[in-house]
């Protein structure tokens, strides 16, 4: 049963080095922004959290109480990776403005590379005389 249940926590500990490092390379190797930000985000958190249960099985194992600190990066992990994934990947799409499909009435602009129009300013309303 002791030999079991160590080979079971060493399978759990290399699937969650092989996610990491599977996180880590993606990180490394792939080409635009968001498929970098996929790549440990979902690679890495599998990972460190398989490795955490690992270490969390291993003190149960041992008959000591779980530590506290495990289990709080264990929470903190999972409730932060996501949505620091999703803050960096809104302020992405806002800064690529190129890529976002041009305005209707704007074709003839898009088609000469001009900026898209100003709206039109109080200043100058006021100077025409059509102040609201």
């Amino acid at each position: 049963m002791i030999t079991a249940i160590q080979i079971g926590l060493s399978i759990l500990l290399l699937f969650g080095c092989f996610f990491i490092l599977v996180g880590a390379l993606g990180l490394v190797k792939l080409s635009t922004f968001f498929k970098r930000l996929h790549a440990p985000t979902k690679a890495s958190t599998l990972g460190v959290g398989c490795v955490l249960v690992c270490s969390v099985c291993y003190h149960i194992f041992l008959g000591q109480d779980p530590q506290p600190r495990e289990l709080l990066i264990t929470v903190f992990l999972f409730i932060t990776a996501p949505i620091s994934a999703h803050m960096m990947a809104k302020a992405a799409l806002s800064l690529l403005m190129e890529t976002r499909p041009s305005l209707p009435g704007n074709e003839p602009a898009a088609e000469e590379q001009l900026p898209p129009p100003e709206p039109a300013r109080e200043e100058e309303e006021s100077a025409t005389g059509n102040a609201r």
